[in-house]
């Protein structure tokens, strides 16, 4: 039975609608991408992990193989935060200068505006470690149910 959209899922939908709105008109051709664009782009996968966790939560006592599917795109997209936090990191700045190496082999703090990224990220990896192990950070997760 097809049930109508709530409200929270027009809300999805015109986020998903901006993004692909964002995806064919702003992009420059030709261009890699800014530390802007990354930072926006770790804000949207943040919030999109977040609502993961909670309907992976919410959805465990019901119906658990269903939530361990959700478990296992939460730990991918926390992977793929990751990814965008590195990137981020090791993109030119504003003055066009790219960290060095050791920096970012340190993951050295750069200063305001750029802490940002690293304060969203290191909130959300405090929860990563409660909800995954390091090997399901490793590798490829299990969609098996977790107890």
């Amino acid at each position: 039975m097809h049930h109508p959209p709530t409200s929270d899922h027009r809300l999805l939908r015109f986020a998903t609608a901006g993004v692909d709105v964002h995806h064919h008109t702003a992009i420059p051709e030709q261009a890699p991408v800014s530390r802007g664009e990354l930072d926006a782009l770790h804000a949207h996968c943040v919030a999109l992990f977040a609502l993961l966790d909670t309907h992976t939560g919410t959805t465990r006592p019901l119906a658990p193989a269903e939530a361990g599917h959700l478990h296992a795109a939460r730990i991918r997209l926390w992977q793929t935060c990751d990814a965008l936090h590195d990137a981020y990191h090791r993109a030119p700045r504003a003055d066009g200068r790219r960290p060095t190496r050791e920096a970012c082999a340190l993951r050295l703090p750069e200063g305001a505006p750029d802490m940002v990224i690293c304060q969203r990220h290191s909130t959300t990896s405090g929860r990563v470690r409660v909800i995954a192990t390091p090997s399901e950070l490793r590798g490829t997760p299990t969609t098996a149910p977790r107890v």
